[in-house]
């Protein structure tokens, strides 16, 4: 028998096992790196509201959506701000649909399959439907079109189609399941008379004290002790105002990589390079272009409605000169003039708007909905029609696209210069009132007519040629290094303080913190934004150093200082709010015990070495007194009416001190007469308003709601 066959009898056995067990391990790897569990069958789920699953390719798709919608209304955010906004938004919207729609289902309110049916096709239709299928002849709905264009998406549509039609559908009833449930809560708001008229009464009310008063001040705050056990006592008593959600925070140090004085002289260099084919350009939108220059705006705008930096500079520079290279926030910018002539302040129109796309309201992504020849034919038509005496307003309501204004016959009034693109702007505002035409533009056709013009002011168009102001890779690099120098000397807690120190003393870069970030947050205050970033610091322990990620304009370096899990506040990270009230309190106890039993103001006034304090007029629900100052337990005794002529028996602790107090006169004073209905509807009004947030924060608030985000984002 050879040895390698004695090996294999004899160990055999002791090798499989090894190989299973390694086998086991690579598996087990496999899943820790995938961010899975071998014990969890939750891996595709972001979060669970009330028992109801958010899954991950779901909310990738909100979030999307979301970021489109974002970009689309240019709401400024961009990169990691604009995911990180667009991610809680589409949280929070979510969060909203799953507890409204289980509350509503809860108390009965639910859209059955005849009120849907009247909802898509009866006398109130969607706008979106109304606008489809409404016949461009008559300019009547037909809902029997609209009901069997959607039956035929159900049953023969692409799964694109039925998606969009689903996600309309479900979100249409949403809403009306919504103002359904908003509706069972705000129409039982009420305020009865009486309640009113009791404010009124109260309001009348003028009350005038005597009062003596020990100040907190007047003893040491070093003279009271606060215990991390009077801390959890405060907490235990008031546990709902100390919940809070997981988060971290650290003390960092940022080493700057913004562009240099040097960066900035190279940036302004390449944009000089420049000049001469932007000076000479005689295409100037193509030329931009090439440029990575997308926003152009080739129409004349009143240089009453130009901001921007130096632009008395650039006029004066005339027609056809280059103005700069200037600084313009983070960039250096060329101006030239193509054009000036004298304009309207303002116009109205009227117009009719063959459009080529439509907005789909699910996805947020225009969609074609007539051909160029189709929208030219129609527009030539529709001019057609009016010169031979046709009614404008009954043509815009049968055939404008623009919603905005076909219930106002297609009038726009008091358009200033610039709010639309340029080839409206300057068909309106270079051509006399009476005018009439068809023009083109990204839109569609529209049939025009100018209908009046206002003001007068000098007119230009105006190109704009701009390089960033950006950090080059010497500055970066400088950055970087000087950040991983910093955590290489920074360990650990004692450490990193030491460095920081140090580092503050002979560079003046100074140590700062970044509190509460949550667990599927991206933001680190003082710097900017970095989903990685957060990422490491919740991948850390307590007292470890994050080690350098760029952050902004920064290369970051931070210590882990807190770790807070999700539910109660220990007594240390709620000591800062609680321990003041607990030291006024304990210092409201040393006062109390001095004054001793209270027989009289004066006697009061004599133990506490003080002088009596009037203050009168004071009002229920009025401003703060000037003597009295904010003390809402001392007004409360003032207008108890079992208080008048008396000195309280007890002493009173209030926000800035304690007070012993006698109620010197309480009366009525004349008062604005009050429309009590008028009131009762204003209040009611304010309340309706209030409701929709306040129910869905209480629902919020009750919920179980599980985020796993930080696991996927």
């Amino acid at each position: 028998m050879s040895v390698i066959q004695k090996i294999q009898d004899k160990y055999g056995k002791v090798m499989a096992i090894i190989i299973a067990l390694a086998l086991v391990v690579f598996v087990i790897m496999l899943a820790f790196e995938n961010g899975g569990s071998l014990f969890r069958g939750d891996t595709t789920t972001v979060g669970k509201i009330n028992g109801e699953t958010i899954e991950y390719d779901q909310f990738r798709a909100m979030v999307d959506q979301q970021s489109q919608m974002m970009q689309q209304r240019g709401m400024g955010a961009s990169g990691e701000m604009l995911a990180q906004q667009a991610n809680e938004s589409a949280w929070n919207t979510e969060i909203a649909r799953i507890l409204l729609t289980q509350e509503a289902h809860k108390v009965g309110i639910e859209i059955g399959k005849k009120e849907l049916n009247d909802l898509l096709f009866g006398e109130n239709p969607p706008q979106d439907l109304r606008q489809a299928f409404t016949d461009p002849q008559t300019g009547i709905y037909n809902p029997a079109v609209a009901q069997q264009q959607i039956n035929n998406i159900k049953t023969k549509g692409t799964a694109e189609q039925k998606a969009q039609i689903n996600a309309f559908l479900d979100q249409m009833l949403f809403q009306h399941l919504a103002q359904k449930y908003d509706a069972l809560l705000t129409n039982s708001i009420n305020f009865p008379k009486w309640m009113v008229e009791k404010e009124n009464a109260q309001s009348s009310l003028i009350s005038k004290v005597s009062f003596v008063r020990e100040p907190y001040s007047s003893i040491s705050d070093s003279a009271v002790k606060v215990t991390d056990a009077d801390i959890q006592s405060y907490i235990d008593a008031h546990e709902n105002d100390f919940k809070q959600t997981e988060s971290r925070s650290i003390s960092y140090v940022a080493f700057n990589a913004q562009p240099t004085a040097a960066d900035s002289v190279r940036s302004k260099e390449n944009l000089l390079a420049l000049k001469a084919a932007f000076d000479s350009t005689d295409n100037m939108k193509t030329y931009l272009m090439t440029q990575g220059a997308t926003d152009y705006y080739d129409g004349f705008i009143s240089g009453n409605r130009i901001q921007v930096p130096m632009k008395d500079s650039i006029f004066r520079a005339g027609v056809g000169n280059v103005y700069g290279p200037y600084i313009d926030g983070d960039r250096y910018a060329m101006a030239k003039i193509v054009a000036a002539r004298t304009i309207p302040d303002t116009v109205s129109v009227r117009h009719i708007l063959i459009g080529l796309f439509q907005q789909d309201p699910q996805t947020g992504q225009r969609v074609q909905i007539r051909d160029t020849a189709s929208a030219k034919k129609l527009a030539d038509s529709i001019a057609l029609a009016i010169r031979n005496g046709s009614n404008f307003d009954s043509l815009a309501m049968r055939f404008s696209d623009d919603q905005g204004s076909v219930q106002n016959g297609g009038k726009i009034e008091d358009i200033p210069s610039g709010q639309n693109v340029p080839e409206f702007n300057d068909f309106t505002f270079t051509n006399p009132v009476g005018t009439k035409g068809v023009i083109k533009t990204d839109y569609g056709y529209h049939y025009v007519e100018i209908l009046s013009q206002k003001g007068s002011a000098t007119g230009y168009k105006i190109a704009y040629l701009s390089k960033p102001i950006e950090a080059s890779p010497e500055t970066d690099m400088a950055a970087n290094s000087a950040a991983t120098q910093f955590a290489g000397a920074a360990t650990d807690q004692k450490s990193f303080n030491a460095a920081a120190e140090k580092l503050q003393k002979e560079k003046g870069i100074y140590k700062s913190v970044a509190q509460d970030i949550p667990a599927s947050g991206a933001m680190i205050q003082g710097v900017g934004a970095s989903r990685s970033f957060v990422k490491s610091i919740y991948t850390a322990d307590l007292g470890d150093v994050v080690q350098p990620e760029r952050v902004g304009d920064y290369y970051v370096v931070a210590l882990v200082t807190e770790v807070n899990k999700e539910g109660t506040m220990s007594p240390a990270k709620a000591r800062s709010m609680v321990e003041p009230l607990l030291v006024n309190q304990k210092k409201a106890e040393v006062i109390t015990k001095k004054i001793g039993s209270i027989t009289t103001l004066e006697a009061a006034a004599k133990t506490l070495g003080k002088q009596i304090e009037t203050a009168d007029s004071l009002r229920f629900a009025g401003q703060p007194s000037m003597s009295l100052g904010f003390e809402p337990k001392v007004i409360g005794a003032a207008f108890n009416k079992a208080n008048v002529n008396k000195v309280i028996n007890e002493a009173i602790p209030g926000t800035q001190g304690v007070y012993v107090v006698r109620v010197d006169n309480l009366s009525n004073t004349p008062v604005q007469a009050a429309n009590v209905e008028e009131m009762r509807k204003m209040r009611s009004m304010q309340a309706r308003q209030q409701a929709q947030f306040q129910s869905l924060q209480a629902l919020r608030e009750a919920a179980d709601i599980k985020d796993n985000r930080s696991k996927f984002y």
